[in-house]
């Protein structure tokens, strides 16, 4: 009897099993097979089209464009890598490279400096931010098709010779390159006699190291409360952010969660170390560039009622990447999965696979946001960054703002005004005059910058559709009364936005002056956000308000 019964029982659960593999076979027998047909039908096209097209064409560019635009279709996350783009990722991962030290912009006949990095090559041959290099080597940049930043890398105490333009004057110069390595952590310091301030710039292998020293240096020196700012810090390593985290809080703590279709990229990251400080007050400054692995520090530090997050709304990047190798030592980065805070939200604002129109991905809307708790059972949100604790509106940049500065505008009237005020010398007791953000306002104009807002971009949209219905002959009127009263309201966003220009005009001034650790050390007496910080750790019943 027990043996009937034991079968009855056995049979349908062997024949679910085989139901279940069966489908999930037939599931990966379809996949392989509609992969293999689809690379059959390009391989044939690609070898017809190369054969038979009327002009020559470039096998290489026709790929790396099919290539590209098929990604395109899924991420901005999602990339291949030639082989340069392969020894550039390693670069950010590891932070060390030869080359000449300073970041560079690629324009379309030149190579900008933007930032000479203190006491490298770049520095101690005399280039400035602002330089304009048109030629190394010999090689013309403008002629150059490949990525033209890789002309200043080479091996160890070679030389480039570097011809450069400066305020409308050609000069020359040699640098002699040589090991670059890149700090994750630019700077630490005392702010006070109590308050200990940690600049976090990248989440790269010596990450989590750089952060463990300066908080072990900074409580040496009498530091009762920590301020970590990874404002700007577009992330790295995951496995970095979780270090961070450990630092603050106990071993065997959940910090990050990532989910995906593939089974082995399902994986939970706990804390595997002891902790430096799980006492120690702190406060996690943020911004709109502050993404990835940086949301994960401060929204673990958040979910886990660690620390206070002050500034303003991040990013919102809940997707994670990995490379994989393919032949000619090319790579695929791409993205395997979404992660998750402790509290179980992801905090990816953009929504990749449901696109506009115009193939844009959609920001999720705020009341599709889920609600989620904190350890000490605060409400937390998913789906538009990590919202901070105390949210700064001055540290929120505008759409002029960020229009201004992706137009150059910031930076190219700060080599103006440096070459204007060279002789500047206490950098700490400066500060920007009314005339100066006068002028700026002057320089704006003389370099015809301008911004499309939303209200442009309906009202082009409205009359483009007016005139193929024949509308259009009244309608021209008001709108060009409508686009009128927009510039004149876009003079006025200046002025509206002249506190928060003012400070990022100081800050790229500065800089010219006493480098990027000189900034450091004049946040530390004028920024405003370190200034709320460093109120709210001055103050333990208020701190603890935010927490509970």
């Amino acid at each position: 009897m027990k043996k009937l019964l034991k079968q009855k029982v056995l049979v349908p659960i062997l024949a679910l099993i085989i139901l279940i593999t069966g489908s999930a076979f037939k599931t990966f027998n379809n996949d392989f097979f509609e992969i293999a047909k689809q690379i059959e039908i390009f391989t044939t096209l690609f070898k017809e089209l190369n054969m038979n097209y009327v002009d020559e064409t470039n096998p290489g560019d026709l790929m790396d464009n099919a290539i590209k635009n098929m990604l395109n279709e899924l991420d901005p996350y999602t990339k291949f890598y030639n082989e340069q783009d392969v020894e550039a990722e390693r670069i950010k991962r590891t932070g060390d490279y030869t080359g000449v030290g300073a970041q560079v912009r690629i324009l379309k006949e030149k190579l900008l400096i933007i930032e000479p990095y203190k006491g490298y090559p770049a520095d101690r041959a005399g280039l400035k931010a602002g330089d304009e290099i048109i030629e190394i080597n010999g090689q013309i940049v403008a002629n150059y098709k490949d990525d033209a930043g890789n002309l200043l890398k080479g091996a160890p105490n070679s030389s480039a010779e570097i011809t450069y333009v400066r305020q409308g004057k050609t000069a020359k110069t040699t640098v002699k390159r040589s090991e670059i390595e890149i700090d994750a952590v630019p700077h630490f310091s005392m702010i006070d006699g109590t308050t200990g301030y940690i600049v976090l710039t990248k989440f790269n292998e010596k990450t989590s190291q750089q952060t463990g020293y300066a908080l072990k240096d900074l409580k040496a020196k009498g530091a009762k409360g920590i301020i970590l700012d990874l404002r700007g810090n577009p992330g790295g390593l995951l496995t970095e952010a979780v270090n961070v985290v450990n630092l603050f809080v106990p071993k065997g703590q959940l910090v990050v969660t990532t989910k995906s279709k593939v089974k082995k990229y399902n994986r939970t990251f706990y804390t595997k170390r002891d902790p430096v400080d799980t006492k120690v007050p702190l406060i996690v400054l943020i911004n709109g560039s502050s993404a990835s692995a940086s949301e994960i520090v401060s929204g673990s530090i958040q979910d886990l009622d660690r620390g206070v997050v002050v500034g303003s709304r991040s990013f919102g990047k809940g997707l994670v990447q990995r490379p994989k190798e393919l032949t000619y030592g090319t790579q695929l980065k791409v993205t395997i999965s979404r992660y998750y805070t402790p509290s179980g939200r992801c905090i990816q604002a953009l929504d990749y696979w449901n696109k506009d129109e115009k193939g844009n991905a959609v920001r999720i809307k705020q009341k599709d946001y889920n609600v989620f708790k904190t350890k000490n059972g605060r409400k937390v949100f998913d789906g538009g960054g990590v919202f901070p604790d105390e949210e700064l509106e001055y540290s929120k940049n505008s759409a002029i703002t960020k229009a201004i500065l992706s137009n150059q505008g910031v930076f190219d009237f700060a080599t103006k005004y440096y070459y204007n005020n060279i002789n500047i010398t206490n950098i700490n007791d400066w500060k920007l005059k009314d005339s100066d953000f006068k002028e700026f306002k002057e320089f704006l104009k003389s370099t015809d910058f301008s911004f499309e807002t939303k209200t442009e971009k309906s009202l082009n949209k409205a009359l483009e559709i007016a005139k193929t219905e024949n509308l259009d002959d009244d309608i021209q009127r008001d709108y060009n009364a409508l686009i009128q009263n927009l510039n004149n309201s876009k003079l006025k966003a200046l002025d509206d936005n002249k506190s928060q220009l003012m400070n990022l005009l100081s800050d790229e001034i500065i800089k010219r002056y006493v480098y990027r650790e000189g900034l450091y050390k004049y946040y530390k007496l004028h920024n405003n956000e370190i200034k709320k910080a460093t109120e709210i750790l001055a103050n333990p019943t208020k701190y603890k308000r935010y927490l509970n």
